[in-house]
């Protein structure tokens, strides 16, 4: 019985300093901002060589994908299908940064990504532009890895001469 206890004893203390470590305590907030950012910059890439694989990269499996003017999209099969339609109809999208955002929670274990975009494309032999807001929240998994839930994309113009 006493053994019993001393083992118990002794895996709780383990995991007490093992844990936090195991679960991203020991980054800083710094830190996981600077991923984050990383990893969308890893999605932004994908979506500018029309990659579905890498612009798809970070998303959970059961990712919700919302845009404006389409209904949300659930889970990644129907996330890389949409992205893989948007790349045939609109062959020359690109999008470039324009500020971003990061909000880490206290616990390390999630994050809100925040950002506003240009997305160019041309329209019938016409340079297109117009701003969009970004807003995702990656969240970690059982590996320990930063993946994209939910996502949201909402035009703030619209789409007018570059």
């Amino acid at each position: 019985m006493i053994n019993t206890k001393i083992r118990w004893t002794w895996a709780t203390v383990i995991f007490a300093f093992l844990a936090p470590q195991a679960f991203g305590a020991a980054e800083s907030q710094s830190d996981v901002a600077d991923k984050i950012k990383a990893d969308v910059a890893g999605i932004v890439a994908g979506i500018n060589a029309h990659d579905v694989d890498q612009a798809t990269q970070f998303d959970a499996d059961d990712i919700v994908s919302m845009e404006s003017g389409r209904p949300a999209s659930n889970g990644i099969l129907e996330e890389r299908k949409g992205l893989s339609e948007a790349f045939h109809y609109a062959p020359t999208w690109k999008l470039s940064l324009i500020e971003e955002t990061v909000d880490v929670a206290n616990s390390g274990e999630l994050a809100i990504y925040r950002s506003t975009y240009n997305e160019e494309s041309v329209d019938n032999g016409v340079p297109m532009t117009h701003r969009v807001n970004f807003i995702a929240e990656f969240r970690r998994n059982n590996k320990g890895e930063f993946k994209v839930v939910w996502s949201v994309v909402s035009s703030i113009e619209k789409s007018h001469k570059k």
